[in-house]
């Protein structure tokens, strides 16, 4: 290591203000600079020692470098996509919103919004003033949908919180000041009545004349509004769904929206409603109602006061993905063309994609931003625009989004089939493992490494698009061709479990699972723990939702008949 110089520790000297040793070109952060306690100061460390050796680089070349800290971007294509939607002749900058939730609490937060780039906000739903409310506390609790999982990879939120506790003069004076320093963004403002003509009608007119682009109505609180006779106690009737649409229709010129509630036999039912009163379009979803865990005494959580009482909430988040899914789907579907703006579960450019392809032309997001931050954003807008892109090329065709076919693998490193070399496959634990590690070894000693079938596949030049990658526009209800009733699908075409034995880990997982939960398809070598698919498969793909080696097991045509096992003989023949 010389020369840098080390203290009596055996650790290199280093400036804790820039991370830099004694000598210049070297950086140094972590436990090896002998301060970091914590993986985040540690990564702090490496943000650190990246500005300092940007600044160090630039400065051999007399390039200037701002004084504040700011890694510099690199270009592809891949920035030349658009992702600009129009909705309701409404030019948003991007598909992606902040619903009417938590990240629109106030004015000074969605100004940070817009800063970081979300084309589109929902303001907090406000009402008249005679209807104000006061909150409880506490009231926005972690979801246990997916065991206690914290961070981002928690998988959902249940919350007791009511509409904003700010009045309607407050939010109104906020978009009009909203507008006018942030014009070329979209602003929805959310608003909330009981079932009265009047009420619709005077907040609709101050909520337009306020400067909003166009509003939502908020027909699906799940908790606490409903008590009123507001939210989920007009959204869940198709009558008053109607009327109120109607009403806020003759008031005003501008968009407008009706948020629907998933907390109904058919949402399709509501969705019509609000067409046919007049809306521009609907907003689906609001959150599922729901009780999310008790505790071991008993006590539900969250629990008010010294009672310890609670009511019934609004989950949110991943949890209810499938359900906001079917909604965006059905609607799009008993509504072709009708604006959709998705709301339910959208975490990642994929899952945004996903609802896309469902029918939405827009998207908003809550419980991925409560989880994380504004930041989001970037990486939402930066993956869609990607995803676009891929899509204009031939060579990822067989992609899924921006995931490449899973490469034959034992821990994430390629392997060889043993099969071919010994004739026969081996686990990879124990005795066996041992075997396969020196017949491997062997193999390469007799193999040409630097044969052109053993090198890397080529990166070099970049595949060139075959055609210009597509708009948002033309990747809403892509699916839906694909999605109907239960009646279309065809049950001639099967399929059964294959399984790679190569990239097997003898868990057991998939046995386990087809033996008390299927059709006892898979059988479990004793000695060896391969499993083995029996002629009974019946393609159910229970052992593929289990399995934790991605494409371990693939589910490939049936070439045989499919003669299902009636137990008892049928009375009469089934064609």
């Amino acid at each position: 290591m010389a020369p840098m110089k080390f203290n009596s520790w055996g650790l290199p000297e280093v400036n804790h203000d820039t991370m830099q040793t004694s000598e210049n070109w070297v950086f140094c952060g972590g436990d090896l600079a002998g301060m970091a306690n914590t993986t985040v100061e540690s990564v702090n460390d490496g943000k650190t020692a990246a500005w300092f050796m940007h600044k160090y680089m630039q400065s051999l070349h007399k390039a200037a470098v701002p004084d504040t800290p700011k890694l510099p971007m690199f270009f592809t294509p891949i920035d030349l996509v658009d992702t600009s939607v129009e909705i309701c002749g409404l030019k948003f900058p991007n598909p992606w919103g902040l619903a009417s939730a938590t990240p629109t609490t106030s004015a000074p937060m969605i100004r940070r919004a817009f800063k970081e780039g979300w084309g589109f906000v929902v303001t907090k739903t406000f009402a008249l003033d005679k209807d104000i409310v006061t909150n409880v506390s506490p009231r926005i609790v972690r979801g246990t949908t997916s065991g206690h999982t914290y961070g981002p990879g928690q998988g959902a939120f249940l919350n007791i919180e009511l509409i904003s506790e700010k009045t309607c003069a407050y939010w109104c004076q906020s978009v009009k000041e909203l507008k006018a320093d942030f014009p070329d963004f979209i602003v929805i403002s959310s608003i909330m009545c009981g079932y009265s003509k009047d009420d619709w009608t005077v907040l609709a007119k101050r909520a337009e004349e306020s400067g909003a682009d166009a509003l939502e109505l908020n027909l699906s609180c799940p908790h606490g509004m409903g008590e009123r006779g507001m939210g989920l106690a007009c959204g869940q009737n198709p009558e008053l769904v109607l009327n109120i649409c109607r009403w806020v229709r003759a008031a005003i010129k501008i968009p407008f929206f009706a948020k629907l509630t998933p907390n109904v036999t058919d949402i399709v039912d509501i969705a019509r409603a609000a067409h046919q009163g007049g809306a521009d379009g609907v907003t689906a979803t609001n959150t599922v109602s729901g009780l999310m865990g008790l505790k071991g005494k008993g006590n539900a959580w969250p629990a008010i006061g010294k009672e310890k009482r609670t009511t019934y909430g609004g989950v949110s988040g991943n949890a209810i993905r499938p359900i906001a899914l079917k909604a965006v789907s059905a609607i799009a579907r008993a509504l072709p063309g009708y604006p959709i703006l998705a709301a339910g579960g959208i975490d990642s450019a994929e899952v945004g994609l996903q609802f896309l392809h469902a029918g939405a032309c827009a998207l908003q997001v809550c419980s991925a931003v409560q989880n994380q931050d504004f930041t989001l954003v970037e990486d939402y807008n930066i993956g869609l625009k990607a995803l676009l892109y891929l899509d204009s090329l031939d060579v990822t065709a067989d992609w899924d989004g921006q995931s490449p076919p899973t490469l034959r693998h034992q821990k994430g490193k390629p392997v060889p089939k043993v099969a071919d070399i010994v004739g026969k496959s081996l686990p990879s634990f124990g005795p066996y493992l041992e075997k396969r590690i020196k017949l491997n070894a062997e193999n390469k000693k007799q193999s040409d490494l630097l044969a052109e079938a053993e090198m890397p596949e080529k990166q070099r030049p970049v595949p060139a698009p075959k055609k210009a990658a597509p708009s948002v526009k033309e990747m809403v209800g892509r699916a839906l061709k694909s999605i109907g009733a239960y009646g279309d699908l065809d049950n001639t075409q099967q399929v059964v479990a294959l399984i790679d034995e190569e990239m097997c880990i003898n868990c057991g997982k998939c046995y386990m699972t087809c033996n008390d939960s299927g059709y006892q398809a898979i059988e479990f070598d004793p000695e060896t723990h391969l499993p083995r698919i029996t002629k009974d498969c019946t393609g159910c793909t229970l052992c593929v939702s289990v399995c934790p080696i991605i494409d371990c097991i693939t589910m490939v045509k049936r070439e045989t008949p499919y003669n299902p096992n009636r137990g008892v003989p049928l009375a009469v023949a089934v064609s």
